[in-house]
């Protein structure tokens, strides 16, 4: 028995080894350079907390914070509401349910550089010119190239392409709810809306706090979406904190400055997925 045990615990062992050297240890070093004004090569000396004072006097990590907070919030309630109303439909009983499945999921396996270059071209080329020619003046200017909405074509693909994944998650949920409690609720003469609202949404209550808390962290820490679509601009209105780390760690010669930040930011997503956490939770119990 020891002997066996002693086998699963070699086997763990090299994914561990793994996990420390290229998550744990360049964690620890971010860490420790955050300490430092190191600019990415040559020498480097402590600081302090200097870098850490800084970043709150920083009003271009101030607008990231703002944009990838105000994103962040509207994206993860438009998915969820989005996912949901889709998986209920696929849950119910209609023809091609299994062909319509594998189609809302098709968005999950596209790379999201390629979903990125495709929104562009419909926000840059396409939809003006449909606009243009069906006369909506509001759609027939390129929303990317406008600071103030932007942020929306963002918004819109990011949505889109992150959907299916609730999808899923909320069908794993519909699928644990018995058919013989809906069955006893319409003899108790329940309407649709109060079968789903008192039957359905405490049922699948565990699936609903996990899809809030992933799709707000997944969307806290956005970066692709801005690269495919809009590079952060026009000017910094659509730079989210990955963003700014990156670059002005990476291309700005700021490693040191933006290891704080990042370091900041590492405990701000922390902190509020804890506190989702223990608020949906509680949520369920009291459900």
């Amino acid at each position: 028995m020891k002997s066996r045990q002693r086998t699963f615990l070699l086997m763990t062992i090299p994914a561990l080894v793994l996990f420390f050297f290229f998550h744990t240890f360049p964690l620890l070093q971010g860490v420790f350079y955050s300490f430092t004004n190191w600019r990415g090569y040559g020498e480097w000396d402590f600081v302090g907390f200097s870098n850490y004072l800084n970043v709150f006097q920083d009003m271009r990590a101030w607008s990231a914070y703002g944009f990838t907070f105000q994103f962040a919030i509207v994206s993860t309630i438009l998915v969820n509401i989005f996912a949901l109303l889709i998986a209920l439909g696929l849950n119910a009983k209609i023809k091609f349910q299994k062909t319509l499945r594998a189609v809302y999921f098709l968005p999950n396996i596209l790379s999201i550089l390629i979903v990125g270059y495709i929104f562009q071209f419909i926000f840059t080329l396409f939809l003006p010119q449909i606009a243009d020619f069906l006369g909506i003046n509001a759609l027939a200017t390129n929303i990317l190239g406008s600071p103030d909405y932007a942020w929306i074509g963002v918004v819109i693909m990011a949505v889109w392409q992150a959907t299916a994944f609730n999808v899923i998650l909320y069908l794993a949920g519909l699928q644990t709810v018995s058919e013989d409690v809906y069955e006893a609720a319409a003899i108790d003469g329940a309407r649709p809306w109060r079968r789903f609202w008192s039957i359905t949404f405490p049922m699948i209550a565990p699936f609903f706090t996990i899809n809030m808390v992933l799709a707000l962290k997944n969307f806290l820490m956005v970066f692709d979406h801005i690269i495919a679509l809009t590079g952060g601009g026009p000017g910094y209105a659509t730079e989210s904190i990955s963003v700014l780390i990156f670059r002005g760690g990476f291309e700005g010669s700021q490693f040191g400055y933006q290891s704080a930040n990042a370091v900041i930011y590492f405990i701000v997503i922390v902190a509020i997925s804890i506190f989702q956490l223990r608020v949906l939770q509680k949520r369920e119990v009291q459900q």
